[in-house]
């Protein structure tokens, strides 16, 4: 998501022991912010399941239909990464700990990892995020839409170098980001 004839001499990490706010300020942006909330933040995640399985017809049906039994747990986003011989499912529900028993119970391998949900509130949200992203020379590894829409506002999965600093980055040009408790659940 960068230009090629660029290069990088170390990754942007951050660091929350050796992070100076006023040094950060003038780097990040202008607008004012309170130290407490720039040493502390953690913004809201969620959590994704890559789910390995082979690459055989009616797998994914498989899958899916573990998760429309239970009725607390939906998934609310899922892209597929398929070879000749497997295929790696990553999936965003609204309920990780059922969703951790479900892959459990069915003895499915699975890893999972924390992801970033932005909620895109304009037509031009997602050039805006990727610009903000940019910025700060934050690497897009992988991005997926969100078929259950809070608010019915489009949203996006993200896994970037650094949840911390994209999650800061994106709030301070008013993004909102969505947690697990954010997502719709089932009619009860």
């Amino acid at each position: 998501m960068g230009r090629p004839d660029r290069t990088y001499a170390a990754p942007l990490v951050f660091d929350p022991v050796k992070f100076d706010p006023p040094a950060a300020r003038t780097r990040m942006s202008q607008a004012p912010v309170q130290s407490f909330t720039a040493q502390n933040y953690s913004p809201p995640t969620v959590t994704q399941f890559s789910v390995f399985l082979d690459n055989r017809v009616g797998k994914l049906l498989e899958l899916l239909g573990t998760f429309e039994q239970d009725p607390v747990c939906q998934v609310c986003a899922f892209t597929v990464q398929e070879s000749s011989d497997y295929a790696v499912v990553r999936i965003v529900t609204n309920h990780s700990a059922t969703a951790r028993q479900i892959l459990r119970q069915h003895r499915l391998p699975f890893s999972e990892k924390q992801l970033l949900v932005v909620e895109l509130q304009s037509p031009t949200g997602l050039s805006r995020m990727c610009l903000t992203l940019l910025g700060a020379e934050l690497n897009i590894h992988f991005a997926y839409p969100v078929m259950l829409k809070p608010a019915g506002m489009p949203s996006v999965a993200l896994s970037v170098d650094d949840l911390t600093l994209a999650g800061q980055l994106l709030r301070r040009k008013d993004f909102r980001l969505l947690g697990e408790c954010d997502l719709p659940r089932p009619n009860a």
